[in-house]
């Protein structure tokens, strides 16, 4: 530096005037190009997995631009070489030979026949919009050509020509061109395609359908021939070349995942933050699978349509890597605004009925609070004003838990959730990746898990799919929990930052987890027993059937339908109903959104069922008969697999050892025969509530025997009132008469021929035998509801009449 300044300080005035004028002339050359030449809006595009055109959209300036691609087809180079610039890759920037030519041409012909310009100018010339050529934009574009020449390679240069050459119409870059013109990638299009693209950047005016048609076969024609002198081509090629079409009118791109790109548009921003800076990306999606599963949404639809549900949506999830396989939105129907087809359902939030029920038996297996087929009651239950029903209206006094989840019960699941707490399943939800729930955990209670919250088709994939990728790498992971295995799924083929898409655990650790491997490994098995549409139940008589871990889900008002199953590969969720919100007759998810499931399944590769658990589960004998942790007085027991924290399961409450006489047939004490005489048997008994229905749905249930006379000493409980619950709040409506109509008062007794009185308030109101019902009509406040029989046992039950229903 010193040297320089030293050196300066010598020289003449004139020297130095001369030296800052060519210090000056060197910056502005420097700064004659900026850093990124060309910022114009580009159009959004998606590719597949292999690359192929999924999906694009007009850029924002109207125009079909492509983003930058920095491979260019060969085909290409040569053409554009041989047509505009043979001496490409031997100047710098400006061609002296051309030049001269051009001027000798031009001035022979007084006008302009050749312009002389070299693709390296070209690219300047539409970085600089130049439309009038002049001998001052001449010079510029020569002084900035050599620039470009001095920071780009020559691949480079080229590709920047490639990406934003015009092509006619609105067409700009060889990317939409070969789209717009051919409907093919531009590296699949042939020798005659691509010549007859290469001379359309000189005069792009050729391509307007059914005008110069004469001038742009020739064109092409002759560039054909130089292709064949430079021997590029064999003239054999070129001839075969010269009798392919022209292109004429641009045609449609492709619409196989219109949803997905809008995805993209709405993930851009916040992408673009990070290290995206392209509008174009390659995505996971399968190709052919997408089209397969277009074409399956839309042959249910024509079906469907015809009870008014318009829309559907689908998702193929790929179990190892997260990868989204499959992406349909929607029915996809533009032409008809009615239906809404435009709504991106997989991103939309809606109740999601009974979906989330295979979550709660999870949970309750892991902390060991349930085991696997363990009797849940299913009986009319109210909770604080709350009253749940079965979907089929009915009761089945008692049922296993995982047949509760197979059949989706309704009154085992909230019950469930009673035992569970709903706040503790509300952060379960949180914890599992789903962002949705924006109310706290009060707002939502106890209809949590009927689908009383709203949540995306998109956020449920990824928590089942992250359930069977955490199963799957049981063994990998030594028993412990991966929380990078828990993850929402991704379109991204590239490794991009993915914001919003990785569920944030917080403070979970490796070693802790939302649900064990045991608590999953029965989840799944007990999905896998859902009766499935139109086979009866008679699918896993063959062998060869795909197993399947499936739920549906019917939110209400029949608004919703759903279905969602995984294997140990893939992950496939469906949606059925109306983006209106509109609910129509049979759209439940067994019926709507189960066949289009299995359908999808069908187009996938089969795979085994999932392997046992590894590590992290105990071997405990379990009754038969209510899946309880066997005592000593159960009778037939099971072995089964469950979570080690099931070590503190309760106690099978239903079995108990009876006295029966010799014959078996009455029951004794030792007040009235010897114990010698005795037959010591187990029994199974239920409570009587639980009792009425259950046998009602198993014939071979044995209520306990009556007592030998003379020896009735048993404390059981032998009565009691199925509705109301204690505490229960009664609504009566007015009727369609005007007048308020009457509550029906149920209750049960072991004996079917005993006659019970019944007391309202301390008052007489009536007597039944065998069928125990009684309607009333309390004036609303708190009342008392006592009943007793003839050998004085009773039983009360406080409830209150409501003067108008709750909200």
């Amino acid at each position: 530096m010193k040297k320089i300044k030293t050196y300066i300080q010598q020289l003449s005035i004139s020297a130095k005037i001369k030296w800052c004028i060519g210090m000056v002339c060197l910056l502005w050359f420097y700064l004659s190009l900026p850093s990124q030449l060309f910022i114009a809006p580009t159009s959004f595009v998606i590719t597949d997995a292999n690359g192929n055109l999924l999906n694009a959209s007009i850029a924002t300036d109207g125009q079909w631009r492509f983003p930058y691609n920095e491979q260019v087809p060969e085909k290409f180079i040569k053409c554009i070489t041989t047509f505009e610039d043979k001496r490409f890759y031997y100047h710098p920037g400006v061609d002296p030979i051309a030049m001269c030519r051009a001027i000798w041409q031009n001035s022979s012909n007084r006008k302009t026949v050749s312009g002389g310009s070299t693709v390296t100018m070209q690219v300047v010339r539409l970085y600089k919009q130049h439309t009038q050529r002049s001998f001052w934009h001449k010079l510029t574009e020569m002084i900035a050509a050599i620039r470009l020449e001095c920071s780009y390679k020559k691949s480079s240069i080229i590709a920047l020509y490639a990406s934003n050459a015009p092509f006619g119409s609105n067409v700009i870059g060889l990317d939409a061109a070969a789209w717009r013109y051919y409907g093919r990638d531009a590296n699949q299009l042939t020798w005659g395609e691509m010549a007859a693209l290469a001379v359309l950047p000189n005069a792009p005016a050729l391509v307007h359908p059914g005008k110069n048609q004469n001038t742009l076969l020739r064109k092409r024609n002759e560039l054909l021939d130089k292709l064949v002198a430079n021997k590029t081509i064999t003239l054999t090629t070129a001839n075969l070349a010269k009798l392919e079409p022209l292109p004429s009118e641009p045609k449609a791109l492709p619409q196989l995942a219109p949803h997905l790109l809008d995805r993209f548009k709405r993930d851009y921003a916040s992408l673009n933050k990070t290290t995206l800076t392209t509008t174009s990306i390659q995505t996971t999606i399968d190709g052919n699978l997408q089209a397969q599963v277009n074409g399956i949404i839309l042959q249910h639809h024509e079906h469907l349509k015809g009870n008014q549900i318009n829309n559907a949506a689908a998702m193929v999830v790929e179990i190892e890597t997260g990868n989204i396989k499959a992406y349909i939105g929607n029915v996809y129907e533009p032409s008809n605004p009615e239906i809404e087809s435009h709504v991106d359902v997989l991103s939309a939030v809606r109740s999601p009925g009974s979906t989330l029920k295979p979550l709660l038996y999870a949970s309750l297996l892991t902390e060991g609070a349930i085991l696997p087929k363990q009797l849940i009651p299913d009986i009319p239950t109210q909770i604080g004003g709350y009253a749940p029903e079965n979907f089929d209206l009915g009761y089945d006094g008692a049922v296993p838990a995982n047949k509760a989840l197979s059949r989706s019960l309704n009154i085992p699941a909230v019950r469930l959730l009673q035992m569970y707490k709903y706040q503790r399943f509300y952060d379960v939800l949180k914890q599992a990746g789903i962002t949705t729930l924006n109310k706290p955990a009060d707002f939502y209670g106890m209809s949590l898990i009927l689908g009383g919250c709203e949540i995306s088709p998109f956020e449920l994939a990824g928590v089942y799919s992250s359930m069977a990728r955490l199963y799957n790498h049981q063994q990998q992971n030594n028993g412990k929990w991966n929380a990078k295995d828990w993850q929402m799924p991704r379109y991204f083929r590239s490794t991009v930052d993915r914001p919003q898409t990785t569920v944030d655990h917080g403070a979970l650790t490796i070693d802790q987890s939302l649900f064990d491997y045991t608590a999953i490994w029965h989840t799944f098995n007990a999905m896998n027993e859902v009766m499935r549409p139109g086979e009866e139940g008679l699918w896993n008589l063959f062998s060869s059937a795909q197993r399947i871990a499936w739920k549906t889900g019917t939110s209400f008002g029949f608004r919703d339908g759903w279905a969602v199953g995984v294997t140990p590969k893939y992950c496939v969720l469906v949606w059925v109903g109306n983006t209106t919100g509109v609910g129509r007759p049979d759209l439940t998810g067994i019926n709507t959104a189960g066949p289009i499931l299995f359908d999808i399944f069908r187009l996938l590769p089969k795979s085994p069922w999932f392997n046992p658990p590894t590590s992290g589960f105990n071997y405990i004998s379990v009754c038969k008969q209510s899946g309880f942790k066997a005592s000593m007085d159960c009778g037939a027991t099971d072995t089964i697999m469950v979570s080690t924290s099931a070590k503190n399961a309760p106690i099978c409450p239903y079995c108990k050892r009876i006295n029966l006489d010799e014959t078996g047939t009455y029951r004794v004490t030792d007040n009235c025969v010897s114990p010698a005489e005795m037959i010591h048997t187990s029994w199974f008994v239920l409570p009587p509530t639980i009792e009425y229905y259950y046998q009602q749905k198993h014939p071979d249930y044995k209520p306990l025997p009556n007592f030998k006379a003379g020896c009735n000493t048993d404390i059981t409980k032998v009565l009691d009132i199925i509705y109301p619950e204690e505490g229960a709040k009664i609504y009566v409506p007015i009727e369609a008469s005007g007048i308020k109509g009457n509550t029906i008062f149920t209750a049960t007794h072991r004996n079917k021929g005993s006659q019970l009185f019944w007391h309202l308030d301390d008052a007489f109101v009536g007597t039944t035998q065998q069928f125990h019902q009684l309607s009333l009509n309390p004036k609303p406040g708190p009342h008392l509801i006592t009943i007793i029989d003839e050998q004085g046992n009773s039983v009360s039950r406080n409830f209150e009449i409501l003067q108008k229903e709750k909200h």
